[in-house]
């Protein structure tokens, strides 16, 4: 428990470094310079109104020199990535694995919210993710799925990690390209950005092909329903409304990671 609040302390820091990258990547703004500012005024922000969480409660949730009030993703992102950390490290102890559902939950909750404001999924998020994602192939053993059986005589774990890794990144995100581009020459317009399909990389590089073809359908189902709704309360036009997929992709890779695989690991292990 000691390390897992130890965790969830330092995804509230990541959390806040997220911010800066949700606001800044879309922007093509550098992340490391100038220090952080109010996007309202352009005011610096000092270090003691920068501290997660606590700064936006004692701030009221608003600036200290132009008092525009800041956005709830701040503190949202900072939480969500603080549980993601501590749900890791709590279910899985100090280990590889957990320090790879903590870095993939980052990723995932900065592509989610940047999806959700702007629209734009990074390339630093996913196409950097899906590198990091088959590096992570050779410290935390992939199920090795497909490529067990496509490569048999194999007998080298860490080929065959990374090979599923790959593989999964590859063919997840061929199958989505090729979907969206039948869309296009169906319906004469662009159904899916190619910034979801660098996601889905992403997605099966970490998962691998199984947890990947999940959270596909997943993502999809609860986008067609939550998009239907939003569409139909708001009446806006079906036909024109640009839905943020790479959101619903994200809910889905989080659940599938987390409670597909993070949550079962520690259930079985109660178990044994």
């Amino acid at each position: 428990m000691i390390e897992a609040i130890i965790a969830g302390l330092a995804g509230l820091l990541i959390g806040s470094f997220l911010n800066v990258c949700i606001y800044r990547l879309p922007r093509d703004l550098s992340v490391v310079t100038p220090r952080s500012f109010c996007p309202q005024c352009e005011g610096p922000i000092a270090w003691f109104d920068n501290i997660p969480l606590l700064s936006y409660l004692i701030l009221r949730a608003r600036c200290r020199k132009c008092g525009t009030r800041i956005p709830l993703r701040y503190p949202l992102v900072e939480l969500l990535t603080a549980a993601a950390f501590f749900c890791a490290v709590w279910a899985l102890g100090p280990s590889a694995v957990a320090l790879k559902f903590c870095v993939f939950g980052a990723i995932v909750i900065a592509l989610v919210f940047s999806d959700l404001e702007e629209r734009i999924l990074p390339d630093e998020f996913t196409l950097g993710g899906t590198v990091v994602g088959i590096l992570f192939g050779l410290v935390v053993p992939m199920k090795f799925g497909i490529m067990h059986l496509l490569l048999f005589s194999l007998r080298n774990a860490l080929v065959l990690s990374v090979a599923e890794s790959a593989f999964a990144a590859g063919f997840c995100a061929a199958t989505l390209w090729l979907v969206g581009t039948l869309y296009q020459k169906i319906r004469h317009r662009e159904g899916l950005g190619f910034g979801d399909v660098k996601m889905v990389a992403m997605i099966g590089a970490f998962l691998g092909l199984q947890g990947a073809l999940l959270t596909l359908i997943v993502g999809s189902l609860l986008g067609a329903i939550v998009g239907l709704c939003y569409i139909w309360f708001t009446g806006k036009d079906a036909s024109t409304y640009e839905l943020p997929f790479g959101t619903f992709l994200g809910a889905a890779a989080l659940g599938v990671g987390f409670f597909g695989e993070v949550f079962l690991s520690w259930y079985s292990g109660l178990g044994a």
